[in-house]
């Protein structure tokens, strides 16, 4: 649970104001973070999981470009996008910063982890060597997505690079 003592006090009012906004809905009222964000990364693991047995699906990947926290519930039908847009402004710093590094480091690995994957059919690499990376790229890219979904429910903390390094050393 948030306290007081962990939001600097130019963040508190803010943070209390949309708190209690918040309650009720998806959207949680200890960090102002919705989960529903982590749905535009769900839909871009799900097709690179069919890529060993569909490669042309990696023309559908490249199509995936990352947007901001903004821009999805813009773009989204999620009941109360106008709160979430709205409560993103407010979230502390102490979850802002670690979610939005993590969110940098997955949309790295998926924007990479594509690039590499159509080199790879382009070049008629084995079909075990593109299944090894796709699942690499599952991997890493889930586990950053569980580190965005604790960040969402009141963690502070963002994985360490050597963790990430670790996650993709497969690849």
């Amino acid at each position: 649970m948030v306290t007081e003592s962990d939001i600097p006090p130019d963040e508190l009012a803010a943070f209390q104001e949309y708190a209690a906004r918040v309650d009720g809905t998806n959207i949680s009222a200890q960090t102002l973070l919705a989960t529903d964000y982590l749905n535009h990364f769900n839909e871009i693991v799900m097709l690179l999981d069919m890529i060993p047995d569909m490669p042309d699906m990696v023309e559908e990947c490249k199509l995936w470009q990352p947007k901001t926290y903004v821009e999805h519930f813009a773009d989204s039908s999620f009941k109360d996008k106008l709160l979430a847009i709205e409560a993103y402004e407010r979230v502390p710093s102490k979850f802002r910063r670690p979610f939005e590094e993590t969110l940098n480091h997955l949309n790295t690995l998926i924007l990479g982890g594509v690039a590499k994957l159509e080199e790879e059919i382009l070049a008629g690499s084995d079909t075990g060597l593109i299944t090894e990376h796709v699942k690499a790229i599952s991997r890493a890219a889930q586990a950053l997505m569980d580190c965005a979904n604790a960040i969402i429910h009141g963690s502070d903390r963002a994985m360490a690079q050597v963790e990430i390094d670790g996650l993709i050393a497969g690849m």
